[in-house]
Order: structure tokens, then sequence, then C-alpha cells
């Protein structure tokens, strides 16, 4: 079986084709545009390398995979972001191929373990175990639909957790941030590898402010729009936590994306990532009035942010895990 390399330089109806395979299995939550699905071909949000490569049956393309790198942190791994064959190729040998193919290039950069992400449920699932891949981390989608938010309780619920809070400060910013938060921006970061992980064997991130500038520029560079918002400790100006949504502006159908939140550790127990999440939230709402929904994900360990979901109205959508192999 031949793999073509999938470069963006060189399209060709390859990119067209794996996205086809894409939106083919991707039926629920956020749709992804075909700028977004490029941009992620080749880079991570966080930097990692990637590279994608595909698989032809009577000459059209029938399946294909993507693969990231991690080179500043986690190098033992690499991240199978798809592996999809196209409904109309199954039960060929195709996905198996493809796998044996994901696992020869990773073990080509040096990386001793494989991880994916799949529904709990379903043919991805069933691969994934056959293959010899061990769930890491329960996961679910959650969706909050802003057609039914009563937007005056938001705000109650917003001013009642800011009493906990009142020696903060909100600030917030549409689209990348300007060079004087970076640093800032790298600092509050950290706070997310505090999140709850399993199993699964992923070490700490380390974020640095050109790291933070290569994020946003990866993210606008996918045509999405990042709503952020920060919290400061009112005395001294020190950041304390933040939240963040994206919404594809070019292809958005009413869905946004709520993305990391995370407040540092010296300044928790002040409801700060509930006065965050309902300040954005409304923020999104007055800037975006055409988005419905927004989908969000959480571990299922992750307790704090799932009563904060819960009190913000976020219903479970579907159940996933995240997978590894030793390879």
């Amino acid at each position: 079986m031949d793999f073509e390399r999938l470069r963006l330089s060189e399209p060709g109806d390859r990119l067209t084709g794996l996205y086809a395979i894409h939106q083919a299995l991707d039926e629920r939550g956020a749709p992804t545009s075909l700028r977004h699905f490029s941009a992620s071909l080749e880079s991570g949000w966080s930097g990692e390398r990637g590279e994608s490569w595909v698989v032809r049956v009577d000459g059209e393309i029938a399946g294909g995979c993507t693969l990231h790198y991690p080179d500043e942190d986690n190098t033992h791994l690499a991240k199978l972001i798809t592996l999809g064959v196209h409904p109309d190729r199954r039960r060929r040998g195709l996905g198996g191929a493809l796998l044996d193919h994901a696992i020869g290039r990773a073990r080509g950069e040096g990386r001793s373990l494989l991880i994916c992400e799949t529904p709990t449920d379903g043919p991805g699932a069933a691969f994934a175990r056959a293959r010899g891949f061990a769930p890491a981390t329960a996961e679910a989608r959650r969706v909050l639909d802003l057609r039914t938010v009563d937007w005056a309780s938001f705000e109650l619920m917003r001013a009642d957790a800011a009493r906990h809070a009142r020696g903060y400060t909100l600030q917030r910013w549409a689209g990348p941030a300007d060079e004087e938060l970076l640093d800032d921006l790298a600092l509050l970061t950290t706070s997310m590898n505090d999140e709850p992980l399993g199993d699964l064997e992923m070490r700490a991130h380390r974020w640095t402010a050109e790291r933070i500038r290569a994020s946003d520029l990866a993210v606008a560079n996918a045509g999405l729009t990042v709503y952020t918002m920060i919290a400061r400790h009112a005395a001294s100006g020190e950041p304390a936590g933040f939240t963040r949504i994206l919404v594809d502006a070019e292809d958005a159908r009413g869905w946004a994306r709520q993305v990391d939140t995370g407040v540092l550790r010296a300044h928790r127990g002040h409801r700060l990532g509930t006065v965050l999440k309902l300040a954005n939230a409304a923020w999104l709402h007055a800037c975006e009035p055409d988005i419905e929904r927004v989908i969000t994900w959480n571990a299922d360990y992750n307790a704090y942010m799932l009563r904060i979901n819960e009190l913000m109205g976020f219903r479970l959508l579907d159940q996933w895990n995240a997978w590894q192999l030793r390879i």
C-alpha cells in the first residue's frame, strides 16, 4: 500500500479528500472549517510539528492520518490526532495499515508512546482496544445552549460568585494578546498542568511568552477568533486566572468552543473560575449574537470544573476516552 504525504504547499486532492473523510466521520459537535482543519494538519496549538498521510483506493482518497510531535516537552510521545477511513471504504484493512504506518513514523521520531482519543462507544474504541491501546482517561463533551440561557440569572450567579472575589479585577480582549500580556499568559497557562490526566503518561507543559505568541498565531492562522478574559489581584496586579472561548470566523454555524480555564494555586478559593467563565460567556454572547451553542471538554475527574459547567447549564453530549499505546 502506498502512503502519500499531504503537504499544504502542494495539497492537491489529498487535502480535500482527507477533509471529506473528516466531515463524513465527525457528525456531532462544533463544525470544523477547511481552513481550521488545514491548520491542524501541520501544527498543534502549542507548537507541535504535524504530518499527515493519505491512502487511495481506485484513485480516490480513502483514508488518512495525522500525527503531532511535541518538541518542547513530552518528547516521548506522538499524538495521533486523526485516523479515519471513509465509511464506504471500510473492512479492507486500511485502518490497520494506516495505524502501522503511524507507529512506524512515530518510532522513527524516537517516540515511545502513541496517544489518541475516540468516543467511548463505537468503531473507534473497538479498533483501539483490538490494536492494544489502553484507556487512560475518561472524558466528556458538554454543550451550553445559549438560546435557552436566562441572562438575568447568569448575571445574578456571576454577582454571587464575585462576592468571594472582591479583591480581583477582570481584563478581556479578542484576538491575539498584546506583547505586554504574553508573560502573564504564560504563567496563567501553567495552571492547566494541574488538570487531572488519569493514567495518561503525559508530563507538565512548559509555557513561555514565545510559546504563547506561537499559539496565538496558530489560532489566528486557523481562522479562529479567541475571546480571552483574565482575573488580576487588584492590590498587586498579579495575574490570577484565565479562560478562553474560540469562534471559527469562517464557518461557525452557531458554535463556539470553550477551551482553557485555569486559576493559579495561590489564588484559588475565591470562585474565580466561576466568575471568569460566566463573564466571558456573557461577553461572547454580546459580541457574537449568532453563536447558539458552546461546546467544551472535561475529564470526568475534574470535579471543580464540572460543578461550574453544571451551574452554567452545560449538558452532556457524549463521552470519550483518551488511549495510549507503548510503541
